[in-house]
């Protein structure tokens, strides 16, 4: 075992020199040409005129290899990216027990697809469960805290019956993932202070569950509430905001707000503050609000695109924080009650024989 991967380790070096055999091969010839041959020596302006020639296609090989090979690197850099934001940040189904669903995450860091920003919806026998957030802020730093989160949440939404315990899980496995960092980068093991201090790291999500009937059951810890696209675009309500996660602990009872509905035809838009935080570079904000009163009956799909490049020509491309949206709409059909036929008649009770 141990030969066969040194086997491979010596092959996969082999490949990464591969590119500079040949300028490496012609500047040993070209040395050796100006030390060894007695021609070379000559000073006169043609054999100076060569050998300058021959160095300049030397350097000019080299670096040509070395640009081919960082080009590879990038390339498999930016498809190891795409692999990690599709098994992080996976597309959600394009349906769920008659909801259409589509999402979108714009990251801050220059040359990254996945930042602080997660989503995620499953369909489950209590509901379609949907969890969107924002880790403090951006980036690779965050990654650990978004694993750890929709980890959790995609088990517990499965798992757990009640909301409230699917929100008590993700706490947990956030607990566990900051005590695990707080070991890791303690200056006693790291040797260095911490660049991102554990202790500042926190959570805002909002937590939701659409049942049958469209009723919503949130929990809205910290986070910018969903926006509801029917007749208008409206804030929707998601009561109380509870502490965001890592911040302070949860309350004992945890009782989700049940107030609102998503009807047939209704569109919600839940949003990271990314969105609605973006600036021009005169300063003004993006507003979210205007971007989403589109043309009526537009797509999910559609929606997130045309919000994403509204926000990138407001913000000239260069965005102070992650962006993620997940669209939902209802396409689940009211059924109006139905008259009784005519001619029916209730049947009249059987009357009671005398004793």
């Amino acid at each position: 075992m141990i030969r066969t991967r040194s086997l491979v380790s010596g092959g996969s070096r082999l490949r990464r020199m591969a590119p500079f055999a040949f300028p490496a091969g012609w500047g040993v010839i070209a040395v050796a040409w100006k030390f060894g041959c007695p021609l070379a020596r000559h000073q006169g302006l043609p054999m100076r005129v060569t050998t300058g020639v021959v160095f300049l296609t030397v350097g000019i090989g080299l670096l040509v290899a070395a640009r081919r090979r960082l080009v590879r690197e990038l390339a498999r850099a930016r498809a190891v990216a795409v692999a990690t934001q599709q098994v992080l940040l996976r597309p959600p189904p394009a349906r769920l027990h008659g909801l259409v669903l589509a999402a979108g995450q714009l990251s801050a860091s220059r040359g990254a697809t996945v930042g602080g920003d997660l989503y995620e919806a499953v369909a489950t026998p209590h509901g379609v469960r949907m969890v969107i957030g924002d880790v403090r802020g951006h980036g690779l730093a965050a990654l650990g805290a978004v694993v750890a989160v929709l980890g959790s949440f995609r088990e517990a939404a499965h798992d757990e019956p009640e909301l409230g315990g699917v929100l008590r899980r993700l706490e947990r496995a956030l607990e566990r993932h900051l005590r695990e960092r707080a070991r890791d980068e303690h200056p006693a093991r790291a040797g260095t202070a911490p660049e991102h201090p554990v202790a500042e790291e926190f959570v805002t999500l909002l937590l939701l569950e659409v049942r049958s009937d469209g009723r919503l059951a949130v929990f809205n810890c910290g986070h910018p509430g969903p926006y509801r696209l029917g007749a208008g675009v409206e804030r929707l309500p998601v009561g109380e905001p509870l502490p965001p996660l890592g911040v302070l602990p949860l309350p004992a009872v945890l009782t989700p707000y049940t107030g609102a509905r998503l009807m047939p035809g209704e569109t919600l838009v839940l949003h990271t503050d990314g969105a609605e935080e973006a600036r021009d570079a005169r300063g003004r904000f993006f507003r979210l609000d205007t971007a989403l009163a589109g043309p009526p009956g537009e797509a999910p799909a559609a929606l997130v695109r045309r919000v994403h490049t509204e926000l990138l020509h407001h913000t000239g491309g260069r965005l102070g924080d992650d962006v993620a949206l997940l669209v939902v709409r209802n396409d689940r059909v009211r059924v109006p009650a139905q008259p009784a036929e005519p001619g029916l008649r209730r049947p009249r009770p059987a009357p009671s024989s005398p004793r």
